[in-house]
């Protein structure tokens, strides 16, 4: 047997149970939006922690996180710092939104901007929005399918057409599992993943110089500046650290599929648990970053990075072992894009599909499934015209997304925001984000994130118009403490 078709058969069998596994949770439930889109509102603290960690930990963890440690260097520890930041938020805030959700019956981070703002249009514009930018983070998980079969079918596989063949499994899935399916799953993904990165960040840097400590001081070694960060505003510097932490971590809970998983707990107390043990799962980015760091001395000079630790194994390991790593690494873009494709189809019924508002459930239902479908051929088309490294993506959907942030705060603290001033920032700060990339599509101004800047200009401006133009009646729309 082929050390390609070894490697294939094992990704395949990995894919079939976790697959399997999501499906027999599903099976004989009648799927109502509520239970296709949010899972009935019924996850405890173990299996949310699981969808959680399964929609945060994805295949740019598993290969991003590795590519950049290889190679920038210190810029990669931002991944690091932000999730800890948004989780101590999480604390404070998802529990608030639970509520508002689970008292209103909301689906869509939309129908919270909605019902908050008193305002269809707005929740009209957070879904556009939501759905523009959910396309680029779907395209990361196909980047990332791309590296794992191309390396696990060791050159003799035309990787786009796997990834197209892939995709469309992962589509069938999420069309017939719905949002508890994929939950069901990530405890699969999960348990492999961790001990992938465990192979990756311990056994890999043991094999070649017995220990993660003496690979740092290897880079140390060949590379002094490799552990610095550039000082003040230059290019990935301090500065762009520090405001991409700070961009990150407001816009972690702002996805699509973040409101769904909040909306999908069982009570808000779920959701503090969880923001108290999610910091835990960091550590597994400590593993990625030291096979990262190790490929960097092993295999210099890839043109990319993104595939660095991959490449380790497929020239100094078994075929079964690359094969069990990559079907991790498939699994940790399964689950992820079958949430984001679920909110995206959900976005679309729910809230810009506005004649499907009066449909019966099966109707609804039965839509959402046939948008996942094309939604996910866009993702799919977007892909194949222009395919950037992951960490570029992952940053185009946050600069997006986080653009929400304003209008969900000033939701929970200031009832004099409108929604003609939450809609004009948000406008504000995705043109600010089209003329930074019309004019080279800079990734910093002046050395800070563009994200930041775009949305200190949506903030303002939000602030702006609500002076102007309060909003009207927003009392009664008040959020409710959480329970």
């Amino acid at each position: 047997m082929s050390a390609s078709t070894t490697a294939l058969g094992i990704v395949a069998l990995v894919i079939a149970c976790a697959a399997g596994v999501g499906l027999l949770a599903v099976r004989r439930m009648r799927m109502t939006p509520e239970q296709y889109i949010v899972g009935g509102r019924s996850f405890g603290s173990l299996l949310l922690w699981f969808l959680m960690a399964g929609e945060i930990y994805t295949s740019f963890t598993f290969l991003g996180a590795a590519g950049w440690a290889y190679g920038k260097g210190a810029p990669a520890f931002y991944i690091l710092c932000y999730g800890p930041v948004a989780y101590a938020l999480s604390y404070f805030i998802a529990p608030l939104i639970w509520r508002a959700g689970k008292d209103r019956g909301f689906l869509t981070g939309a129908d919270f901007f909605e019902s908050q703002y008193g305002s269809k249009r707005l929740g009209s514009l957070v879904a556009l929005v939501g759905v523009i930018f959910l396309i680029p983070y779907v395209t990361l998980q196909l980047s990332g399918l791309q590296i794992l079969l191309s390396i696990a079918g060791y050159g003799t596989i035309d990787a786009r057409l796997a990834v197209g063949f892939a995709f469309a499994l992962i589509t069938a899935f999420v069309f017939v599992a719905g949002l508890r399916g994929t939950a069901w799953a990530s405890v699969v993904k999960d348990a492999l993943v961790l001990g992938a990165v465990i192979v990756a960040g311990l056994i890999i840097p043991a094999h070649f110089y017995h220990s993660p400590a003496a690979v740092i001081s290897g880079v140390l070694a060949r590379r002094p500046q490799w552990f610095v960060l550039a000082p003040g505003f230059a290019p990935s510097g301090v500065a762009w650290f520090v405001s991409t932490v700070v961009l990150s971590a407001l816009g972690f809970y702002m996805w699509p599929q973040s409101f769904a998983a909040v909306f999908s707990a069982k009570s808000g107390d779920a959701l503090r648990r969880n923001a108290v043990f999610l910091p835990f799962y960091q550590l597994m980015l400590l593993l990625v970053y030291f096979a990262g760091f190790t490929a960097l001395l092993v295999v210099p000079g890839l043109k990319n990075p993104d595939e660095s630790f991959l490449v380790v194994l497929q020239r100094f390991y078994p075929p079964w072992v690359l094969g069990l790593i990559a079907g991790a690494g498939y699994l940790a873009a399964l689950v992820p894009v079958t949430a984001q494709l679920l909110a995206a189809a959900s976005l679309v019924t729910k809230n810009l599909l506005g004649g499907l508002r009066e449909a019966s459930t099966s109707a609804q239902t039965a839509w959402t499934r046939w948008v996942v479908a094309i939604v996910a051929s866009l993702a799919l088309g977007f892909w194949l015209l222009r395919p950037p490294t992951l960490v570029e993506l992952l940053l185009l959907g946050y600069n997006g997304v986080t653009q929400f942030f304003p209008g969900v705060i000033f939701a929970l603290t200031w009832r004099r925001a409108s929604a003609a001033g939450v809609g004009g920032g948000i406008l504000a700060g995705i043109a600010t984000l089209i003329v930074a990339a019309v004019k080279g599509g800079a990734s910093s101004i002046a050395g800070i994130n563009t994200g930041l800047i775009a949305l200190a200009v949506n903030a303002t401006l939000c602030v702006v118009l609500s002076l102007i133009r309060p909003a009207r009646a927003r009392a009664a729309k008040e959020v409710a403490p959480a329970g």
